[in-house]
């Protein structure tokens, strides 16, 4: 602390947690010897880290002072902290959120210090003799482990830190949510009751905070799938989905574009089974290390699994004959349903199902061949996600410890990966020892309209299960070699791109991806023909189109359509019947005017091809003044009843 002051005083104000070389450290710890000193303020990740799992040690406090809890755990997490505590049989309510928010301003009030204790193992456990929860932590610990505690007022808690200075640090705190949970995540262990807080160094960013999740609530997937008619899910199948047919048109158009990319990179969309002998998942490692996130039964006296991915089965297909290097690359994609066991507590709408489908594809390559497929993969990705208007970030995390295969192996591939990455021209991060243990990977993460973090793509290398399954292709030489595979998908699931985009857009999906594009509108009775051929010809040329009927008045007719977010409404009355014309606006009420049909409908298909986040239509109206709802009344005044629909469309509209 005293060498922040040096540098500056408004600086060291800043500055919440330290690092002494390349170990977390509490800003009050004594130095020990000669260092290499960094210092993190709230703005860095390690100091965000730092700042919530203080938080998350105060809010451990109060539940224990307030509510008589058990503590388990308080992590921080990317965006605030948890604490998960025992109650019993008793639950927390809604109402007790007051009462939390109340004891921890008490506590941050009286600056209470964080202090750091080295203790045994012999007096840690005496310390919690009463919480079986500590008693196991500290149980499970190595024989040789420095054990530190951390004081905070009234409360000691079992930490490794680092931690703040004091409570004062926090200036502003609110309770998020609550939830239940479960000891070590197992459904079999004791349940828990889960609080999740938020803090910040400044009042004004809980209020920014507080205003982006209430719009992320506003954009929540769950409640627009329902408000839309998409999709829905019952308890008679948890986890998985059921898509109407307007949420179906969504998902088959993200699949049918991935198709088309498919061709034009040149893969072979395969199909492979949905269930497995477990021995295949026996010689692809999963029985050992996945077995529980899988559904498995007895056939005939034997164990089979429904797939949880397609990787083992794509290797049964590549070693079904004979490979010459002659076929390499290999591109195999699969859209085949994959199913995951996963806990009722953790399913989450979209984000988190039991059943769903990948773009999933498997390059089986030589080792020269990675970087151009890399390459060639990070351009196809790019092009997806510049289509959906979504902005990512790409990080090369490298060799483990624990790694399997050779150095020599590993050093190429990382070398082709990064090499990869540079001939993007996008800028990346390196994760040292971050990748998994069969080979290194590239994450990206990609961020949505309010700037929120999501994992979908993914480009991996493996070396171990051309191993495990003894694939090999006969090369140049004659010899037989071994191919190296790469895991790769650029939705992930096509469910969790699907959440990631509904809350993206807010359901004010582009042209090629709405599931409601167009809405014809007639006036009268008199125009309720001409509707409907309106409506033939736009879906003859593969556009979704309805005409609303109904006997209500045109501007609600109007409205209704602008709700529920199609793209364009076609106004038509007697004038637009007998010249074939329709009068187009949109759902943000921006008037395009009057278009001949037989000129509107190539636009709309256009637009629609091109996946254009920007409407073809604008300036190509034959109205004078077509972004004013008052110059259209007008126009459609001056000129009697050429133009009804004009000046009928244009007045009330927004009531």
């Amino acid at each position: 602390m005293d060498i922040a002051n040096e540098i500056s005083k408004s600086f060291a104000k800043k500055v919440v947690v330290a690092d002494v070389d390349d170990h977390a450290w509490d800003l009050l710890r004594p130095l020990e010897s000669d260092c290499a000193l960094k210092l993190y303020s709230f703005e860095d990740t390690e100091g965000k880290d730092a700042y919530w799992h203080s938080s998350s040690h105060i809010l451990g406090q109060c539940l224990e002072l307030e509510f008589g809890v058990d503590l388990t755990i308080g992590p921080s997490l990317e965006e605030g902290f948890y604490y998960d505590c025992y109650l019993g049989d008793k639950n927390l309510s809604e109402s007790d959120k007051s009462r939390i928010e109340k004891r921890v301003d008490s506590a941050i009030k009286e600056n209470q210090k964080f202090q750091r204790i080295v203790v045994s193992r012999d007096e840690a456990l005496a310390m919690f003799q009463e919480n079986k929860f500590k008693l196991e932590i500290i149980n499970g610990l190595p024989a040789d482990a420095i054990i530190t505690i951390y004081r905070v007022g009234p409360m000691v808690d079992l930490c490794s830190g680092p931690h703040l200075p004091s409570t004062s640090y926090l200036k502003a705190f609110a309770v998020t949510s609550m939830s239940r949970a479960f000891w070590r995540g197992d459904v079999k262990r004791e349940g828990l009751q889960r609080v999740y807080g938020i803090t910040f160094p400044e009042p004004k960013l809980l209020k920014e905070y507080q205003h982006r999740i209430e719009e992320a609530k506003k954009r929540d997937h769950r409640n627009l799938g329902v408000q839309h008619e998409l999709f829905f899910f019952h308890h008679l199948s948890p986890g998985s989905c059921f898509f109407l047919p307007h949420g179906a048109r969504i998902y088959n158009s993200l699949v049918k574009f991935i198709r088309e990319k498919y061709w034009d990179y040149e893969y072979e969309e395969v199909i492979t089974p949905n269930v497995f002998n477990f021995d295949l998942w026996k010689i692809s490692g999963h029985a050992d290390h996945y077995r529980e996130n899988m559904f498995s039964f007895d056939v005939e006296k034997q164990e089979f699994g429904l797939k949880p991915m397609n990787c083992p089965g794509h290797c049964l297909m590549f070693g079904h004959r004979v490979r010459s290097y002659r076929e390499l690359p290999l591109r195999l994609a699969d859209f085949g349903v994959l199913h995951r066991n996963e806990f009722s507590g953790a399913l989450q709408g979209l984000t988190r199902v039991r059943r769903f489908q990948q773009d999933d594809a498997h390059i089986f390559c030589r080792p020269d061949q990675v970087m151009k497929e890399v390459t060639s993969f990070l351009q196809l990705l790019g092009e997806v996600y510049d289509i959906f208007g979504l902005e990512y970030t790409m990080a090369l995390s490298t060799r483990p410890e624990g790694y399997l295969g050779e150095l020599e192996l590993w050093n190429r591939a990382e070398a082709a990966l990064e090499d990869a990455l540079k001939s993007t021209g996008r800028p990346w991060a390196l994760n040292p020892g971050d990748g998994a243990f069969y080979g290194p990977k590239i994450d990206i993460t990609v961020y949505d309209a309010l700037r929120r973090k999501f994992q979908c793509a993914t480009v991996q290398l493996d070396f171990q299960l051309p191993i495990r399954f003894d694939l090999t292709y006969v090369a140049e030489s004659g010899a037989q070699e071994r191919p190296v595979i790469v895991h790769r998908a650029v939705l992930g699931s096509v469910e969790r791109m699907l959440a990631i985009l509904t809350e993206h857009y807010a359901a004010k999906w582009p042209l090629w991806l709405n599931p409601r594009q167009v809405m014809i509108v007639p006036i009268s009775e008199a125009s309720a023909e001409y509707a409907q051929e309106v409506r033939r010809v736009l879906r003859a040329n593969g556009m979704f189109a309805d005409a609303d009927m109904t006997d209500r008045k045109m501007q609600k007719k109007v409205r209704e359509a602008q709700l529920a977010q199609y793209n364009y409404i076609l106004v038509v009355g007697e004038q637009e019947r007998n010249e074939k014309t329709v009068n187009v606006r949109t759902r943000d009420n921006v008037v395009h005017g009057m278009f001949k049909l037989e000129n509107l409908v190539p636009l709309l298909v256009e637009e629609k091809d091109e996946r254009s986040l920007i409407s073809k239509l604008s300036g190509k109206g034959h109205q004078q003044q077509p972004q004013k709802d008052e110059a259209l009344v007008a126009a459609g005044e001056g000129e009697g009843k050429k133009g009804e629909a004009v000046a009928a469309a244009a007045a009330d509209v927004k009531a």
